[in-house]
């Protein structure tokens, strides 16, 4: 009996020593795995960060030339002009950049080409959706010569509308400007200009 008993005892000491083995095994393997998931995952986000970058920078480098031009003939800053073109039209992914190459939210006027379209506006201290019509264009290059003219000449109701942004030499004074001249809604517009010109440099093609 006594020599059974101690028989019983080495096999259960060895039961459970493999069982340890086992779970060690399984915590280290499970630690491997998220492990490996984590920098799978990680990995992953780099790369559509970095797609997002490309795309952005390939955005920008799109409309530097034009907006660059039309610096010389009009005095509108590249940086105005890119940022402007950034926030009206998410970088070009908006359904009236995509599809109708208006990069600005220009409206239309009488017998010019347009779509309608809802949009946000800002009234009463409040966001309200509303359906406008806004130009169509043929390329993202009529539209940013449509905006400049539309800043340097006005609006039928008022040809010196923009004139604070004309008069301004500097990216912030000419984001101001804007917002003065009531190019948007937005309280914040003139803001959130500046914003995007500071964080992706755009000061540098002016």
């Amino acid at each position: 009996m006594v020599k059974r008993k101690k028989t019983y005892q080495k096999y259960h000491k060895k039961k459970s020593l493999s069982l340890l083995q086992i779970g060690c095994f399984a915590l280290l393997l499970g630690f491997l795995l998220v492990a490996a998931l984590g920098t799978w995952s990680y990995q992953t986000y780099q790369r559509e960060v970095k797609q997002a970058d490309d795309a952005r920078q390939a955005f920008i480098e799109a409309i530097v030339p034009v907006s660059q031009d039309l610096y010389q003939e009009t005095g509108i800053l590249p940086s105005i002009t890119i940022s402007q073109a950034i926030l009206e039209s998410d970088w070009g992914n908006s359904e009236l950049a995509a599809n109708y190459n208006n990069l600005f939210g220009i409206k239309a006027g009488p017998d010019q080409e347009s779509v309608s379209l809802p949009t946000l506006e800002f009234e009463n201290n409040e966001w309200i959706t509303i359906t406008a019509d806004f130009r169509a264009y043929e390329s993202w290059d009529e539209s940013i010569r449509d905006h400049a003219n539309t800043l340097v000449y006005g609006t039928t109701w008022n040809k010196d509308q923009y004139r604070a942004l004309l008069d301004a030499t500097d990216y912030i004074g000419q984001a101001k400007g804007l917002q003065q001249g009531g190019y948007a809604t937005d309280p914040d517009y003139a803001t959130k200009i500046i914003d995007l010109i500071r964080t992706h440099q755009l000061y540098q093609y002016d």
